[in-house]
């Protein structure tokens, strides 16, 4: 029983933890003085006999401070594969009447969070994926691309909202909220949205974003031209798996009758014009 929780919670385990598999306080000293644990922090302990990767010492952050401590920011954005490296400073989320102090390595913050804004992800409490990546979208570089992963995930723009309104006071909730107005025209990604402000400043009508054309959704569509617009984005599509499924999509489409134009992120930040010239010809065809 012991070695399967060690192997599910990434060689980290608690006081109370080891307790209750039936571990003795002088057991568990012993391994200590052996050098077979390493102590992390106090009631908190390493079993030494593997790596202590980035997953070990984001757990063993976050249970330092006790049961009701949580995972937030960059480190639950890691944690929940929003972003793809994790932070050096695990950002630690505690309860305003918490008791517990600064550790190396972690950065508190003193808060209640709802009910609503945790979860347990292969148990640890970090905040809910919503909470996750509004706050995390405003932390460091790429925090858009933060905010794309979990819209392309299973997270709404509703759920950021209702999140973003319950959190108000937050550090950074300010930059959150532009963010999140940017992301209600409907564009899920970076690139999309670039699109769409270039389509508006340009003046062209009659397009509308993630509309269903047979079984898809396209990025844009233009209805009564029946062009449709795809995206290749910077933060996401970037495996081989993706590439094939897009194009399967791109054909499909085709064959209901709608002419598709395809745009990665450099066509839009760099070529605008050439874009803007590509989607008139196709609509005026």
């Amino acid at each position: 029983m012991l070695n399967e929780y060690l192997r599910r919670h990434d060689g980290v385990i608690t006081l109370a933890q080891a307790r209750s598999v039936g571990l003795s306080r002088q057991s568990i000293n012993r391994r200590v003085h052996a050098g077979l644990w390493r102590q992390c922090s106090r009631g908190v302990y390493f079993v030494d006999d593997r790596p202590f990767t980035d997953a070990a010492r984001i757990r063993a952050a976050v249970w330092a401070f006790g049961a009701h401590a949580t995972a937030s920011g960059l480190a639950a954005a890691w944690w929940q594969g929003l972003a793809r490296f994790a932070p050096a400073v695990v950002e630690v989320t505690v309860p305003r009447n918490s008791s517990g102090r600064a550790r190396s390595g972690a950065r508190v913050r003193r808060r209640d969070l709802a009910p609503a804004d945790i979860e347990a992800v292969r148990g640890l409490r970090v905040t809910a994926l919503p909470l996750t990546a509004i706050e995390a979208a405003v932390r460091g570089r790429g925090g858009r691309s933060v905010m794309d992963r979990a819209l392309q995930q299973d997270a709404e723009l509703r759920q950021l909202w209702a999140a973003q309104l319950r959190n108000k006071g937050r550090y950074g909730a300010p930059a959150a909220r532009r963010l999140l107005q940017e992301a209600s025209d409907g564009a899920h990604s970076a690139a999309e949205r670039l699109l769409v402000t270039l389509l508006k400043g340009a003046g062209l009508t009659g397009w509308r974003t993630n509309r269903r054309v047979g079984r898809y959704k396209a990025d844009v569509l233009f209805v009564k031209a029946k062009v449709v617009i795809e995206v290749d984005g910077w933060a996401f599509h970037v495996d081989q798996e993706s590439f094939q499924t897009d194009r399967r999509r791109q054909n499909d489409i085709a064959l209901l009758g709608f002419q598709v134009l395809r745009f990665t992120w450099l066509d839009l930040a760099e070529y605008p014009e050439r874009v803007l010239a590509t989607i008139r010809a196709a609509i005026r065809a």
